[in-house]
């Protein structure tokens, strides 16, 4: 039964396409809003935690997944869909439960942004690097034959634009700017739930049957990327506050981009379609979890160079 996820296709029709494109830009306008000027400045006065958050998500997460993948072998489609989701920026649930967790709120924003702007460029190029090196995802790569161009100018129309946007529009419009982002917080969240739940309806019947193997795979996949994201920042002496933050980052990935991707250039392929969108509904279950415990657990004194001050 597994191997027949690798055939299969969940196929959005373009309006459907369209509509997922244009909320995740929305949810990254929505992120751009609560940026100030001032704050990347700050950024670069105290570029560590930033540095490290990055190095997490883009770097150490992707070689990490390659290891999983190694290990646990699934079948190729799903294989490629934990490259993807790997490569994939920090999703904007992260600021929210970086909040709920009372961990350093204007350091996720600041990563999820950081990220995002990234993400053009280290996205594709992560997902091609990896997959290339395992023969079962690169001989997937080779039969869809993705242009990398393609793929690179669409993350940045879906991520990089709305970002530019919305910096601009909250510095012309401050007082609205405010107004808007727990609205389209709110709304986009709703939204992008339907896009997940519509992925598993398209696929029920299969997705019954593998739910133990793609949930095992999820959760370990997750249980790897939140504890990169906290002992590397540990490694490296970061504060208890800001270690916490960057785990929620690392641990929260963008799988909408991931689901907007697999439809536009893997043809909504069966395996990494199920991988994301599990991983869309499982990364807030754990986010959740793990935020309620360390909310009850604060941090009673911060003693480093956390970015506490990077909104005010």
């Amino acid at each position: 039964m597994l191997e027949q996820i690798d055939s299969i296709r969940i196929n959005f029709n373009s309006g459907s396409l369209f509509l997922l494109n244009l909320t995740l830009a929305f949810i990254m306008f929505g992120i751009a809003l609560q940026l100030r000027l001032d704050s990347f400045r700050h950024i670069f006065r105290h570029p560590k935690p930033i540095i490290i958050g990055l190095v997490s998500q883009f770097l150490l997460l992707p070689a990490a997944t390659y290891g999983l993948v190694w290990l646990i072998d699934p079948i190729p489609s799903m294989a490629l869909g934990m490259m993807l989701v790997a490569a994939c920026p920090g999703g904007n649930i992260s600021n929210f439960l970086s909040a709920l967790s009372k961990s350093n709120v204007a350091l996720s924003i600041s990563l999820t942004t950081f990220s995002s702007v990234f993400a053009f460029l280290l996205t594709p190029l992560n997902l091609g690097i990896w997959a290339s090196l395992h023969p079962k995802t690169s001989a997937l790569l080779q039969e869809i034959h993705i242009d990398p161009i393609e793929m690179l100018l669409t993350v940045l129309f879906i991520l990089g634009l709305p970002l530019i946007a919305g910096i601009l529009f909250h510095y012309k419009f401050p007082k609205t700017s405010s107004r808007m982002i727990k609205p389209i917080t709110a709304i986009s969240l709703v939204i992008f739930i339907g896009f997940v739940v519509a992925a598993f309806a398209s696929n029920y019947s299969i997705f019954l049957q593998t739910i133990e193997f793609i949930a095992l795979i999820v959760f370990l996949h997750n249980l790897l990327a939140l504890t990169i994201g906290y002992g590397f920042s540990r490694i490296f002496n970061l504060s208890e506050i800001d270690s916490r933050t960057i785990s929620i980052e690392t641990g929260i990935q963008n799988s909408g981009l991931g689901l907007a991707l697999i439809f536009t250039f893997f043809q909504g392929m069966g395996g990494m379609a199920l991988i994301a969108a599990l991983w869309g509904i499982w990364h807030l279950i754990s986010g959740l979890t793990i935020s309620l415990y360390w909310a009850r657990n604060p941090v009673a004194v911060e003693t480093d160079n956390a970015l506490s001050n990077i909104n005010r």
